[in-house]
């Protein structure tokens, strides 16, 4: 590697299958990243601000014992044609060993803004931002959920742990979709669903009512993509709660930063807690009554609410959330493109 060469420059000439760089490349790459400082811990292992001849990466370290995680998330970034504008994108992974210790690395495009998470907790959204915010999101899903036919095709994935701590905020007001641990890939030539080795399950708080139940269907890839479905619409409403509207005067009406469920489970909820709110009380997250006052809002809580519905069946496509959200206009005349 000639050392004028940049990481968007590798990665714009790598394999050319989307898939990201040759390993031997991922190695030298990995070997030659300082750590700079930690920047978030996780049930994983931990995130570190890395630089690469001066670029700033983001470099995952996982914990030993999740190893398979690592494997998995290393596996489902290498799929061919993964590569879009709304997947954090995938630079290298390698394994390091220091004589005692063992560390597992994932470097991957760095996001100074941090999760969507930790963002909303900060910013009171516009109309014009929240769609965009949402938009982006459902264009990564619709990406991942679908397949690719061809040579160079891609498996659809389901991402099996959507949630606002697994999406990064870009400096451009989109968001892009990491953590791909839990992922599951299916081809339909062959009708096989790849789990991995991973025996792990997602978040409890975002978990749809049919994994709560056990009524989940692991055999059909479209029972999958509904519950990440499920996920995304609590996403959705954390995302446009934190949406400033017009009241009848010249203020502002905006809500505080909830957690889905917030009010109704403890902190760190345990599955019977989900399974009761969720399932035997059948309850969802409160759509605040000043989101049916306004067109953007309105229609906000009407995908959000069909996302999360009971029946996996009737919940909305990720496609179908991209092309109505892509349809809005806001306030102010803007176009969501």
């Amino acid at each position: 590697m000639g050392h004028s060469e940049t990481l968007p420059d590798l990665l714009e000439v790598s394999s050319g299958s989307g898939s990201g760089l040759p390993l031997l490349v991922q190695r030298t790459i990995a070997k030659q990243i300082n750590l700079v400082h930690s920047v978030g811990k996780g049930r994983y292992g931990e995130v570190w601000l890395g630089r690469w001849r001066g670029e700033k990466v983001a470099v995952k370290i996982f914990f030993t014992t999740d190893e398979a995680s690592w494997f998995r998330e290393t596996e489902i970034y290498q799929t061919v044609l993964l590569r879009h504008e709304n997947i954090l994108c995938y630079i290298a992974a390698d394994i390091k060993g220091t004589g005692s210790m063992t560390q597992m690395l994932l470097i991957t495009d760095y996001h100074p803004l941090g999760s969507l998470y930790d963002y909303l907790q900060k910013i009171t959204l516009n109309y014009y931002s929240m769609v965009r915010l949402s938009l982006s999101i459902a264009c990564g899903l619709c990406h991942l959920h679908t397949e690719i036919f061809g040579t160079k095709g891609k498996p659809a994935i389901a991402h099996r742990d959507i949630k606002s701590k697994n999406i990064l905020v870009k400096r451009n007001g989109e968001c892009c979709i990491a953590d791909f641990g839990l992922a599951v890939k299916y081809v339909s030539e062959n009708n096989e669903l790849d789990f991995g080795s991973n025996p792990k399950v997602g978040t409890r708080r975002y978990m749809a009512p049919e994994v709560l139940n056990d009524t989940l269907n692991m055999s059909c890839f479209e029972s999958l993509k509904m519950a990440d479905m499920y996920s995304f619409g609590l996403v959705l409403w954390e995302i446009a709660r934190r949406c400033a509207s017009e009241s009848g005067s010249k203020y502002l009406l905006v809500d505080e930063y909830q957690l889905p469920y917030g009010d109704l489970v403890p902190p760190d909820p345990s599955f019977d807690d989900m399974h009761e709110v969720v399932c035997k009380r059948d309850l969802r997250p409160d759509i605040p009554l000043r989101w049916h006052c306004n067109e953007v809002l309105k229609t906000m809580s009407k995908v959000t609410q069909e996302c999360w519905h009971a029946n996996p069946a009737a919940r909305l496509t990720a496609l179908r959330v991209k092309k109505t959200l892509h349809r809005l206009h806001v306030p102010d005349g803007t176009k969501i493109v």
